[in-house]
């Protein structure tokens, strides 16, 4: 699919709404295709929409999209793209495993966007291949799929099986679609219709630069928060991170209270709540081992912390499911 101009034309996708699932992600991943055919002049894409049972289904904004069918009510998709958003994690409707099971054997190219590769998870079909899921559920997701191979990057094209980080990521990936079967030209105009300035490439990362996220350009300052991003489940000592970063503890501390108003330990601390807060959220581990997954070596301390920080205790922030 992502290899030459196809065989034959049109080529039919089917997009698979999942419940809450992401308008943005979906718009991106089909408003490259309706762009292609206008400005081509050619009917090189079309597209169906999807539900497990036919029935609307409700976006995270709360918008409800009417599909045109049933899964199972056609079989012969060029690729079906199956849209997330938030709580798909969660979502184990066999309607939807089977279905992405069977087309998969058919030799029906696979998609997933945004929180979407939980579901092609759920149903072995990521097992062997590189895959990718939204920043904010990727701890979550390589905890629940520790033998994945995981990655960071807008997308992954592995075989018959593409993975997208969601949002705007959507739109690079259909452009690459489109230059690889269309050429670059048209990818280009494409690109340019939606005020999309460049086609961002696969091995881009996710998420923007850290001194954008914190909003300093302090280079050890900015070191020293990504050790400790890097250090979440077994934390590194004070003094170990002003070392690595060629500084003293003291003008450490300076530097956390002038840029971030925090000292080092608040803002490390901070951190692994935060992941601890991702982690209750989105994967069914149990409160002893997110505990563990954020550097703390008790249940008991880690809730009082918790309670502390959040105002609440761990399990009030499972989901119901979960």
């Amino acid at each position: 699919m992502f290899e030459g101009t196809p065989d034959k034309l049109p080529q039919h996708f089917g997009y698979l709404m999942l419940p809450n699932f992401s308008l943005m992600a979906f718009s991106s991943a089909v408003e490259p295709l309706r762009a292609a055919n206008t400005l081509s002049g050619k009917t090189l894409y079309r597209w169906t929409l999807l539900s497990a049972d036919g029935a609307p289904v409700a976006a995270s904004n709360g918008i409800s999209v009417m599909p045109e069918m049933a899964i199972g009510g056609y079989q012969s998709f060029d690729a079906v793209i199956a849209i997330g958003g938030a709580g798909t994690e969660r979502v184990k409707d066999p309607r939807i495993i089977g279905y992405l099971r069977r087309i998969a054997r058919m030799g029906t190219h696979l998609g997933a966007v945004s929180t979407a590769p939980y579901v092609l998870a759920h149903a072995g079909l990521l097992d062997s291949r590189r895959c990718t899921i939204h920043w904010e559920y990727m701890d979550g997701f390589r905890e629940d799929y520790p033998h994945l191979d995981v990655t960071d990057e807008l997308f992954e094209i592995d075989g018959p099986i593409f993975t997208c980080s969601g949002g705007t990521a959507a739109i690079d990936l259909m452009l690459h679609l489109v230059s690889a079967q269309h050429g670059h030209d048209l990818a280009a105009a494409v690109s340019e219709w939606f005020i999309h300035k460049q086609i961002r490439e696969q091995g881009e990362h996710q998420r923007m630069a850290l001194r954008f996220r914190v909003g300093v350009s302090h280079p050890k300052l900015l070191a020293a928060i990504a050790e400790m991003e890097e250090n979440l489940e077994a934390p590194v000592e004070r003094e170990d991170i002003a070392e690595a970063v060629g500084l003293s503890t003291r003008q450490l501390e300076r530097l956390f209270r002038k840029y971030l108003n925090a000292t080092p330990r608040k803002y490390y601390f901070t951190l692994r709540m935060q992941r601890a807060r991702i982690l209750l959220r989105q994967t069914t581990m149990s409160v002893l081992d997110v505990a563990l997954a954020c550097g703390f070596v008790s249940a008991s301390h880690f809730a009082k912390c918790y309670r502390e920080h959040f105002g609440h205790s761990p399990r009030e922030d499972r989901s119901p499911e979960a």
